[in-house]
């Protein structure tokens, strides 16, 4: 019995590494073989994706559920999609040496407003991931009361930003929408 539990095991784990094997290889041939700034790339080729379905998914949630939230002591769709333009108006303000970042509209304002400074944050970061070469990357810059690498700020915003897509596209399944990263 033992033995069966780990030979299922074992088969399990080679499974999940063919997997990410695979995976590695589409992602890997999806993007340019050669090019200068490989690094660089890698974290521009993920925040690009995240950037796509967060605004999709602003833009597809119907603006009379832009209030909703699952339970009382969450936050709303309207909130997690100004949380989204805060942190990305701090982080990519750092990039890109912006003195003071624009706060989000409040999450009772009209769903245009709200997107539109979503689409505001996401030119900033446009602007700080389109400035990042393999040759700046190690860069510190002052990011709130520390320094930190450009390349530690780029992968934490795009961490972010996918964690917080994950919780728009919980909002839109419960409102029986399809989110955007699972639509054919």
């Amino acid at each position: 019995m033992m033995r069966r539990m780990m030979v299922c095991a074992a088969m399990g784990l080679a499974g999940l590494m063919v997997s990410a094997v695979l995976f590695g290889q589409a992602a890997a041939s999806a993007t340019p073989a050669a090019t200068a700034n490989p690094l660089s790339a890698e974290v521009q080729g993920r925040y690009e994706p995240m950037k796509k379905f967060i605004l999709k998914a602003a833009d597809t949630m119907p603006a009379e559920n832009y209030s909703y939230k699952p339970t009382p002591d969450i936050r709303t769709f309207a909130r997690v999609v100004n949380h989204v333009t805060e942190a990305q108006n701090r982080s990519c303000g750092a990039l890109n040496g912006t003195a003071s970042p624009k706060p989000a509209p409040p999450e009772t304002a009209d769903k245009a407003t709200i997107v539109d400074a979503l689409k505001a944050s996401f030119a900033e970061c446009d602007k700080a991931f389109g400035a990042l070469t393999d040759a700046n990357m190690t860069e510190m810059v002052q990011a709130g009361p520390a320094k930190r690498s450009r390349l530690g700020i780029a992968w934490a915003t795009v961490t972010h930003d996918t964690e917080q897509y994950a919780t728009l596209a919980l909002y839109m399944r419960l409102k029986g929408l399809v989110p955007p990263s699972s639509e054919k």
